[in-house]
């Protein structure tokens, strides 16, 4: 099949060919041997309260998540 570049850089993806992949809204994009390569990535949402309870239960702070940063940047 063939797609056109559009001025704005765009390439519509036939329909046909997206009928054959998972539902995606985003895609990893590469170059390999000259072949440009899309790759449907599913995305999650991540609960922040979740995290900071977790954070809170294990009993770290803001603070110590970016005293840890810091000490992992310093070695």
């Amino acid at each position: 099949m063939l797609a056109k570049l559009t001025s704005k850089n765009q390439i519509t993806i036939p329909k046909k060919v997206l009928s054959k992949l998972p539902s995606a809204t985003y895609f990893d994009v590469g170059v390999k041997d000259g072949i440009v390569m899309l790759k449907p990535v599913k995305l999650s949402v991540t609960n922040l309260e979740i995290i900071r309870g977790k954070m809170k239960k294990l009993g770290l702070s803001e603070t110590s998540i970016s005293a840890a940063v810091r000490w992992s940047r310093s070695k």
